[in-house]
């Protein structure tokens, strides 16, 4: 066995062998890592956007969370106001209704207290009149009577 002969046959062996893997094994390979540095290129920007949106989704939550604290704070305000402004519309008109049954009471006084007079004003007539039956010892006439008692109970 010739050593030049060996040698030259592996060299063509491996060139054959370079030239074949060239051919049809490398392509696939180099498709293969082209394919998944595309995807872990894709992948990384994804993330990168995730994390984008991640960070615009938190800030546009806290706005959002503060717009609504705000508008529950405005909410809250108005429902005091409302409520300060119905209490003020019930103290009015338990004052105008007390009033008015003050008012209502104070007429039936004055009313019980004018029959009141009227019928004392009769007793006293009665009274009267009786007594200065006693002291006649006589009747005395029933219309001249009730003449003289509205005279005096206009007096009265």
């Amino acid at each position: 066995m010739n050593f030049n002969a060996t040698l030259i046959g592996q060299s063509i062996t491996f060139i054959f062998f370079v030239w074949f893997c060239m051919k049809y094994v490398w392509p696939p390979i180099m498709n293969a890592l082209e394919t998944r540095k595309k995807l872990i290129a894709d992948g990384l920007a994804a993330g990168d956007r995730g994390k984008h949106e991640l960070e615009l989704a938190s800030k546009k939550a806290g706005d959002n969370m503060r717009e609504a604290k705000v508008q529950a704070a405005e909410v809250i305000a108005q429902a005091e106001k409302r409520a300060a402004q119905i209490v003020e519309e019930a103290k009015t008109a338990a004052k105008e209704e007390g009033d008015r049954q003050l008012a209502a009471a104070q007429a039936n006084i004055e009313q019980e207290a004018n029959r009141a007079r009227e019928s004392l004003r009769e007793q006293v007539a009665a009274l009267a009149v009786a007594g200065a039956e006693k002291i006649l010892r006589r009747e005395v006439n029933a219309k001249t009577h009730a003449d003289l008692l509205g005279q005096l109970k206009a007096e009265l």
